[in-house]
């Protein structure tokens, strides 16, 4: 295998074959798919094996000290011989990185071959094809944070660790000098608990990019806009904390440190400067000065690190290998983003290049990441995930479904929410021929609240009456996510047609569940809430693009915001992910327009798990990519949608206005004014109760359902691998 050393005494950087490591009990073997260069770190040591024999003694004064007693010890010659053997050798670089499991070692079980992790250790996650990594220093990577994020995880610890050795609590007010790599994470830290941050670097483009990751303001040391900034967000009291990220010589840092810091606060030594304190000023101060130890407690413990021996949680609460998974679950939910601090990716091939132009300037570089190839790994095999086959229904005579009596259609509400409220509800009340019969809801006062608002003939919290109520013909499951698949089974097997709103299922195992339930009861009178295929604006806009013969090519970009905190769609343990829960709306539009169910699925995530690129495949070659996004500004329309085939665009801007260009010229539909948006939710309801009232076919065959839910469920499967999943038993 390959791997990147450097000659201590002569500087030379060399990309070595070397022999691929065993895999020992306690540990796992993996194999590199990311690993980051650490630009402060790694470039100081890259540098100072380029120095002169006195310069490297004057950079390293405590190894000096160490060569003058063994002088003393065991004299000069032996002494030399023992020094220049160790430095005429080769060293590793790299501490951070991503990787697949290859092999796992005896006394092992919480990994398995084939799992992501994110390993630590300037000995363990070398820049190398191959890696033996202790248990506690590597930690499984979250589903949804891809493998180049998931790479800064040991740099992040080192931020996090200096963070909670600042103590920062909500509403302070905290200073970073120097914004590199670990700088711009504490800022990226302080800001998700609540601190506000001032940054110091003397790089611009560094104090923009912080400002941008959520510092209030930042500047050059020397500049008067610090210290105005500093003034202004604590009154004139100074800083609470004060983060010492910064590297060299000068002794700048700790004495702006000093004049900063309030009375009684502490400052924070992250990184490795000049740490000469000014006496007068620490001690009139009463400043507490701290060291931050690398990744956290356990490191250079070789009981913790070798021997997997971990710290009681009660005793220790944020291990070396605790950290590590802290900062990849932040990542996963977005409160940290490591993609705006990645400058460069290089080839693994390249890495001596890429260190010379670090080197020497060419190569301006917050964080640069190794990608590595992967031929002589074993062949990744592409994940399947399999379209579930939906139960044949017999029918009597020909018919979609059973006669039902005269009369109205009676519907039974189960929820009462905001969105039952204001986009179901008002299109079904006072319609003619159906009749909202009862409304189920967890709280007596919603129910009557509903039942008051829209008329309902009864307000119940007890379920089981309302599925056995005979005279219901349909039920409408308008509850949050995670029960949307247990209540439509149960109505599917006490024989009510369901309207489900999306998302039918948030597991494969859900879905199956609603299947059987089909299966058992003979009932598939099944609808899910995809609306936008029902939106009169882009069925008009489809009708008038007209048939295609070649395959398409569909942009559907999906501006979904920020949600507010404390939104029940942030609880991603119990109610998925916001695209498992949304994300069938546009799969289920870019089938229809495409006129077929998708066969694979691609996507990455490149600012976590929220916002994605997907990419589906379909049977005739056509591709739909839906870029869902919540970074975007709200001011921006939510859906815009392209469809290109055969020399013509299908154009759709948030369904208040759509074109179709054939070449020649633009087409209107409708007309050139914005219409008041309609997606499609009255003529979805209409084509429902039709269907429950005359017996004929769901407005949408189940089988497409299915297809869309696993496909939507795919895309987590797809994150994780890295590679496009194939759909097995797509239509």
């Amino acid at each position: 295998m390959k791997q990147v050393v450097q000659n201590y005494k002569s500087g030379e950087l060399a990309l070595l074959d070397v022999p691929a490591p065993g895999c020992k009990p306690g540990g796992v073997l993996v194999r590199s798919a990311f690993s980051l260069i650490s630009t402060g770190t790694e470039m100081m040591k890259v540098s100072e094996a380029g120095m002169s024999m006195l310069g490297k003694a004057r950079s390293r004064p405590d190894q000096v000290a160490k060569v003058v007693q063994s002088v003393a010890t065991n004299g000069v010659p032996a002494t030399y011989r023992k020094v220049m053997g160790k430095l005429d050798s080769y060293t590793p670089l790299g501490y951070s990185l991503c990787g697949v499991v290859e092999r796992v070692g005896d006394g092992i079980d919480d990994v398995k071959a084939g799992d992501l992790v994110a390993c630590a250790g300037n000995e363990h996650a070398l820049h190398a094809e191959l890696n033996w990594v202790p248990k506690n220093l590597y930690v499984p990577v979250p589903d949804g944070v891809a493998p180049r994020h998931a790479a800064f995880g040991t740099v992040g610890s080192i931020a996090l660790q200096g963070v909670r050795q600042g103590e920062s609590r909500l509403g302070e007010v905290a200073l970073v000098i120097g914004l590199g790599l670990i700088g711009q994470l504490v800022v990226q830290l302080l800001n998700a608990s609540g601190v506000r941050v001032v940054g110091v670097d003397p790089d611009p483009s560094r104090c923009e990019l912080a400002e941008r990751l959520g510092a209030a303001a930042c500047g050059d040391p020397g500049s008067a806009s610090v210290e105005s900034a500093v003034a202004e967000l604590t009154g004139g009291m100074g800083v609470d904390q004060v983060y010492l990220a910064a590297g060299g010589s000068s002794n700048q840092p700790v004495e702006l440190a000093a004049r900063l810091c309030r009375d009684r606060g502490r400052v924070i030594d992250i990184g490795k400067c000049r740490l000469d304190l000014p006496w007068n000023a620490y001690y009139e101060k009463e400043l507490d000065v701290r060291f931050s130890r690398s990744y956290g407690p356990g490191r250079y413990d070789p009981e913790y690190e070798l021997q997997g021996r971990d710290y009681p949680v009660g005793y220790v609460r944020w291990t070396e290998r605790r950290n590590l998974g802290c900062f990849l679950d932040l990542i996963a939910r977005g409160s940290v983003d490591v993609e705006p601090l990645v400058s460069h990716v290089a080839d693994f091939e390249d890495a001596v290049e890429t260190y010379r132009r670090l080197e020497e300037g060419e190569l301006k570089a917050v964080a640069v990441l190794f990608r590595y190839a992967t031929e002589d790994a074993p062949a990744v095999e592409a994940p399947e995930v399999t379209v579930p086959k939906v139960p044949e229904v017999p029918r009597p005579s020909g018919r979609t479904a059973p006669a039902r009596r005269s009369g109205p259609v009676r519907l039974a509400f189960v929820g009462a929410g905001n969105y039952a409220s204001s986009m179901l509800l008002p299109h079904l009340t006072g319609r003619d021929g159906v009749e909202l019969s009862t409304v189920v809801t967890t709280t007596a006062l919603s129910a009557a609240n509903a039942q008051r608002k829209f008329g309902f003939g009864k307000a119940t919290t007890d379920l089981d009456a309302a599925l056995g109520d005979p005279a219901v013909d349909a039920v409408f499951v308008v509850t949050r996510h995670s029960s949307h698949a247990e209540l439509t089974r149960r109505a599917l097997l006490a024989g009510k047609a369901v309207f489900v709103e999306k998302p039918l299922a948030l597991t494969e195992e859900e879905l199956a569940s609603v299947l059987a339930a089909v299966e058992e009861s003979g009932n598939d009178r099944i609808q899910v809430g995809f609306n936008r295929r029902f939106a009169p604006l882009l069925r008009e806009a489809r009708e008038l693009f007209g048939d295609r013969t070649g395959p398409a090519s569909l942009r559907y970009l999906v501006n979904a915001g920020r949600l507010d905190h404390g939104s029940w769609y942030l609880r991603q343990d119990t109610e998925g992910s916001r695209f498992a829960g949304e994300g069938g709306h546009f799969v289920d539009t870019a089938s229809w327009l495409l006129g077929a169910d998708p066969e694979s699925v691609y996507a990455v995530a490149p600012a976590g798990d929220e916002d994605l690129q997907i990419v589906l495949g379909y049977p005739d070659g056509s591709t739909a990519t839906i870029s869902y996004v919540t970074s975007g500004p709200s001011s921006f329309p939510k859906e815009t949608l392209d469809l290109i085939a055969d020399g013509k665009v299908l154009r759709l801007d948030d369904f208040t206005r759509a074109a179709v260009y054939d070449g020649r010229r633009r087409q209107w539909v409708g007309s050139r004014l914005p219409k008041a948006r309609d997606k499609g939710q009255n003529a979805e309801l209409a084509a429902f109760v039709k269907a429950v009232r005359t017996g004929g076919p769901m407005p949408v065959p189940l089988e497409s359902l299915a297809a869309t839910t696993t496909a939507t469920l795919a895309v987590r499967t797809a994150l994780a691998s890295g590679v496009p999943v194939t759909l097995a038993g797509a239509r």
